[in-house]
């Protein structure tokens, strides 16, 4: 069995996992389906189709649960283009109560950002030709096993942004070519932006982060998407370094 779960198979195998995987995935299945509010129509749409694929990961400041987060992206890589259009990976980690409460939004940042760091060490295939390698180009996007994925994260720290508050730290990968229909060259594109981004301010009670942009525009940057924070900050520089080696830990 591989490590990766669909709605199908936790809907059908639930009761029989750790009480924090439940508790998780119940969480998740509460915010992205139970109401129409959820913001990202899609991947509400990819739940209730059984298109995304789910990993259970293990303590996030373990070097082994990077490894199992490496070990899962191939799997999925290898697996996406048949789970269906709206496809993503969502990533539970095993997130204690002393790290919920310890942990405030930049600890949860640099943690993100020191995963995503670490994981790439463990990617042995090359990176596309097609996506550029630094981070301030416009065309970036992080890769692993030979696709670009936009990232997401969603933390216990959150509150102003609920759409980017869960009781688990979370991870969410999605591959660039879900987005080959939804982008501002098509009238599907365009339409569902202006309705994720009402949806997003009516969810949150809050306008839109000034970093929510197009792929691709020259003045977006991608990589700010990925990790945002409560208020309208962003980083400066990109914390994203190929190949880095050492993970972060905060105990």
């Amino acid at each position: 069995m591989g490590l990766l779960y669909d709605k199908q198979q936790l809907d059908e195998q639930l009761e029989i996992l750790p009480k924090w995987q439940q508790e998780a995935f119940q969480s998740f299945s509460s915010m992205i389906a139970d109401t129409n509010t959820y913001p990202c129509v899609p991947a509400r749409q990819g739940f209730l189709a059984n298109h995304l694929r789910f990993l259970f990961a293990g303590d996030p400041n373990k070097e082994s649960t990077v490894k199992q987060l490496a070990d899962a992206l191939r799997e999925y890589s290898d697996c996406s283009r048949n789970a269906g259009n709206y496809t993503s990976l969502a990533v539970f980690f095993q997130t204690s109560k002393e790290i919920r409460n310890r942990y405030a939004e930049a600890d949860y940042r640099e943690l993100f950002w020191s995963i995503l760091n670490h994981v790439t060490a463990f990617d042995e295939a090359a990176w596309p030709k097609d996506i550029p390698t630094d981070p301030a180009h416009h065309k970036w996007e992080f890769c692993f096993h030979g696709e670009p994925y936009f990232a997401f994260c969603a933390t216990p720290a959150h509150h102003q942004r609920k759409s980017r508050h869960f009781p688990f730290f979370l991870m969410a990968f999605q591959p660039r070519w879900v987005f080959a229909e939804m982008n501002e060259s098509t009238a599907f594109g365009r339409k569902m932006k202006s309705i994720i981004r009402k949806r997003l301010t009516d969810y949150d009670g809050i306008p839109g982060h000034p970093d929510l942009k197009w792929y691709g525009q020259e003045d977006n940057h991608e990589w700010r998407q990925y990790f945002l924070n409560d208020d309208d900050t962003s980083p400066n520089n990109c914390p994203f370094q190929r190949m880095k080696s050492k993970l972060t830990t905060f105990f």
